[in-house]
């Protein structure tokens, strides 16, 4: 199995060959069918670590690999992220209470290839605010993955989420950004999501990377806590996130982590 395939541009971003979109989907559509099979399990009074034990046994069902497993010390399948916290919050026993959102991220790894999503969900009734705020987060990832064809730059893909969230008087986290991947979780470039137009490297036919803006109801700023993972916003206002693991294509883009139960959206059932 080769560990790199396709050649770098000058900005060292991988060109992957035609034949590499199979893997990529391969990988995206599993991690896609867990995030719609855990739907189910979150629910009022769950604790993130069950929800986080089922995902594991997913993976494992499947005959794949989690990708977060083992990476710099993380030690699960998932990343659960709840209410303010932006991302890489960690799995526990802390209950879901009536009204809480929460972001899931799932990495897998498939014959080699990643595939990375998350998407957010509710705990009982969706509160209004909450709602708006998912609701604009979603929105700002399509408005960023309608960016995306070749010709096209990075700053791009940054200036439509950013235009699109702040016209909804809401912030976009800095301090975490997108990023490049295949055969590799993390890999150039970093997908900025805010930027101003035609900065940034050009977009070619064969790259792959993630677009998960993370949009505050307050303040754009976060913190680490102490367990050098869980970043919060500072201000303690709700936090959202969508993923999508993508790619550029002779004119336009693929998504290779769309859900196929149509549940990407946590209102899906409504």
């Amino acid at each position: 199995m080769k560990e790199h395939r396709g050649r770098l541009t000058k900005d060292g971003i991988r060109i992957y060959e035609p034949a590499d979109f199979a893997g990529m989907h391969a990988a995206g559509a599993l991690a896609a069918r867990i995030l719609d099979d855990i739907a189910d399990h979150v629910f009022v009074g769950q604790t993130t670590g069950e929800i986080d034990r089922l995902i594991t046994k997913m993976v494992e069902d499947a005959g794949a690999e989690s990708a977060t497993i083992g990476y710099k010390g993380y030690q699960h399948a998932s990343c659960i992220s709840v209410n303010h916290v932006v991302c890489h919050g960690i799995p526990g026993d802390k209950k879901l209470k009536d009204g809480d959102i929460l972001n899931i991220d799932v990495t897998v790894i498939v014959d080699g290839w990643y595939g990375d999503t998350s998407r957010m969900y509710v705990a009982g009734k969706l509160p209004r605010k909450a709602e708006r705020l998912i609701q604009v987060t979603h929105d700002a990832l399509f408005k960023g993955i309608e960016t995306v064809k070749p010709g096209k730059t990075f700053g791009d893909i940054g200036h439509a989420i950013q235009a699109y969230v702040e016209a909804h008087r809401m912030s976009v986290v800095r301090d975490f950004c997108g990023h490049g991947l295949g055969r590799v979780f993390h890999a150039p470039p970093n997908v900025l999501h805010y930027g101003r137009p035609g900065t940034g490297a050009v977009l070619e036919e064969g790259m792959f990377f993630t677009i998960e803006p993370m949009v505050n109801l307050g303040r754009p700023e976060t913190k680490t806590l102490s367990d050098d993972w869980t970043a919060v916003t500072r201000d303690k206002s709700l936090s959202a996130q969508f993923e999508h693991s993508v790619g550029v294509t002779a004119d336009g883009v693929e998504i290779f982590t769309l859900s196929p139960g149509d549940k990407f959206h946590p209102t899906y059932s409504s």
